[in-house]
């Protein structure tokens, strides 16, 4: 799989998830400084891993998820970056974004090194997508090729809606 930053080919750390992959356990930090552990979360959820919610394409893809697949009864969003846990926050606050959890990888960066998207030259995370089932399982999987580009929503939200709701 390549994935490029602004045209230019950039190597991913950790080994890429498939569907039917198990979500392996990771470490991350929410906006009052808490440890959450990805073996605590349970139910349907969607991973969205962004390098930053300050960008253009970062932000629109958290707000609509936050309107789309946060409004599917059952379904928890959470949005993974490297940004700190103070920026997240004040992000959310003025973005409006309610319906979805702010996580940042800045600790120990396991996120990124269990689900193959972080970007160890960037110090960032890879945009992709992953949903997972209630059993733990991964029932979708995306890692957007250009790390600059949208993910593809109609897909997502489409496995959401026939799988899960």
């Amino acid at each position: 799989m390549e994935i490029t930053f602004k045209g230019k080919p950039v190597a991913l750390t950790g080994k890429p998830l498939r569907v039917g992959d198990a979500m392996p356990d990771f470490s991350l930090t929410d906006s009052s400084l808490a440890t959450v552990r990805g073996a605590a979360l349970a139910g349907v959820r969607v991973f969205l891993t962004v390098p930053s919610l300050d960008t253009d394409v970062c932000d629109a893809e958290v707000r609509r998820f936050n309107e789309e697949a946060a409004a599917l009864p059952g379904v928890s969003v959470f949005a993974v970056s490297m940004d700190l846990p103070f920026a997240a926050a004040r992000w959310c606050g003025a973005a409006g974004v309610k319906n979805v959890r702010v996580l940042s990888d800045y600790k120990d960066h396991s996120f990124g090194r269990a689900t193959g998207t972080r970007l160890e030259e960037l110090g960032l995370l890879t945009r992709a997508v992953f949903i997972v089932n209630q059993s733990g399982k991964i029932a979708y999987a995306e890692y957007v090729p250009e790390v600059a580009d949208h993910p593809d929503y109609a897909a997502a939200i489409g496995c959401l809606k026939t799988q899960f709701v």
